[in-house]
């Protein structure tokens, strides 16, 4: 599944122009062409969050459950996009990926090359229960508005566990309360 993810040939890379589908630069080795997949796994080693930066609709026209898994599985810690899929976003919450959606700018602007550094300010209140509306994103010295698209509480919770799956793991934890006895040896 990893290998699968970005490989559509119809997806158009805008860091390796020219390439079509899972090709992408690796800026840890120099910016060498190589697959997505490996990129990742280079940048997971070196302890590198990543971002995808997209335009409209992101997740548009996907098998969304696959289009949301494997980028978490690759290591995708948020989206900046313009616009989502409505499901879509839904599906990459699910999945701990944070939703964010470019007020100002596009994502030409936001990372011209790829190789920029991208920073989000604004998140600290989310582990307290409080949802930022906005957020500053700072790429390469200049800052960029986002809306933070955790729409409910309920969204909110599951990203700030991880995903659904870990929310839905740690109520079943604190639901056995350690108890020796419903587990007997």
């Amino acid at each position: 599944m990893m290998r699968g993810a970005f490989a559509n040939v119809r997806l158009r890379n805008q860091v390796a122009p020219g390439t079509r589908g899972d090709r992408t630069l690796n800026f840890l080795a120099d910016g060498l062409e190589s697959s997505v997949y490996d990129t990742a796994a280079a940048y997971r080693e070196a302890g590198v969050p990543m971002v995808v930066v997209a335009g409209e609709d992101y997740g548009g026209g996907s098998s969304r459950d696959w289009a949301a898994k494997g980028p978490a599985l690759l290591g995708v810690r948020a989206v900046i996009a313009q616009s989502f899929e409505r499901i879509h976003r839904s599906n990459l919450i699910a999945m701990g990926i944070l939703p964010l959606e470019l007020i100002n700018g596009g994502p030409h602007e936001l990372a011209p090359t790829g190789a920029e550094e991208i920073t989000v300010a604004g998140l600290e209140t989310l582990n307290s229960g409080h949802i930022p509306a906005r957020v500053r994103v700072f790429s390469d010295g200049r800052a960029f508005a986002a809306r933070v698209r955790l729409d409910t509480p309920r969204e909110a919770d599951y990203f700030r566990h991880g995903g659904v799956m870990p929310y839905v793991l740690r109520g079943l934890l604190a639901n056995t309360g350690g108890d020796d006895d419903a587990h007997p040896a």
